[in-house]
């Protein structure tokens, strides 16, 4: 079955705005990115923790849960991991229009993906947040053991081994997860969005 052309898009009654105003605060998207090991879940729920022990509207959007569900029908090929992406960031881009602050924890390897996603958004909304933190440490971690799968074959187009990943150009906020501590890197996290207004 094609697209359909009888499709309307219907204005919600509630604005963006509106939200806003009743919560106190901006909404947008924490687009949390970087290596496999390399602490985006972990980040984005510590920063989201903190966002919820404020008073602030937040979730977290994470990698192998939308796998368990919304995308489980995608593999981890080329077109599948781009169709992921790109359905996250419709997601997303949900949870900004209700007013809320969402983090999201994917590879997000490739740069044309992490742009359309972007290109989602309204200035300011999309904020990208890569994890820099070198492939030794992210391979020594190893919290599920897929480095090593992947060094033995049983993953192919792993990213980091055998499939590239591509650094952001210019990402809002740098995150050194090697050397920073958890609490240093919500700091900085929180930091730029009282800086940016948004809380």
């Amino acid at each position: 079955m094609g697209k359909s052309n009888h499709l309307t898009w219907h204005q919600s009654t509630i604005t963006k705005t509106d939200r806003h105003q009743e919560n106190g605060h901006k909404s947008c998207v924490l687009w949390f990115t970087g290596l496999s090991g390399s602490g985006k879940s972990t980040l984005a729920n510590a920063v989201d923790q903190a966002l919820f022990k404020a008073g602030f509207r937040s979730y977290v959007l994470d990698g192998d849960n939308i796998r368990h569900g919304l995308n489980k029908d995608l593999s981890f090929g080329v077109s599948d991991r781009k169709e992921n992406i790109r359905r996250i960031g419709e997601v997303a881009k949900l949870f900004v229009d209700s007013g809320q602050i969402v983090s999201s924890a994917f590879i997000s390897p490739f740069l044309e993906d992490r742009a359309q996603v972007r290109n989602m958004f309204e200035n300011g909304e999309f904020i990208e947040i890569f994890l820099n933190c070198p492939i030794q440490i992210c391979e020594d971690r190893d919290p599920k053991g897929l480095y090593r799968k992947a060094r033995i074959g049983e993953i192919p187009e792993f990213t980091g081994i055998s499939s590239p990943y591509e650094i952001p150009d210019n990402p809002e906020i740098i995150i050194e997860t090697g050397r920073m501590s958890i609490e240093e890197s919500v700091k900085e996290i929180l930091k730029y969005l009282k800086e940016r207004k948004i809380l």
